[in-house]
């Protein structure tokens, strides 16, 4: 797996932490964004870095949040 590249299976298993609603693999960010929560968690060596106080919070305006 190269960096930032994450198993489908995984993603398939995977929710938000906080509130364990759905996650979205932003791939070109590299982060797998919660918007139920507002924060998009960081992938690192393709491990994904679900720990809250590690995630980004997303803007209001959808500013640096995925498409």
């Amino acid at each position: 797996m190269s960096d930032g590249k994450v198993d489908a299976k995984l993603l398939e298993i995977l929710v938000c932490p906080v509130t364990k609603g759905p996650l979205e693999y932003d791939a070109q960010a590299g982060e797998l964004i919660s918007r139920q929560a507002g924060l998009a968690y960081p992938i690192r060596d393709g491990i994904p870095i679900m720990l809250p106080d590690e995630a980004r919070e997303l803007k209001a305006d959808g500013a640096g949040a995925a498409p």
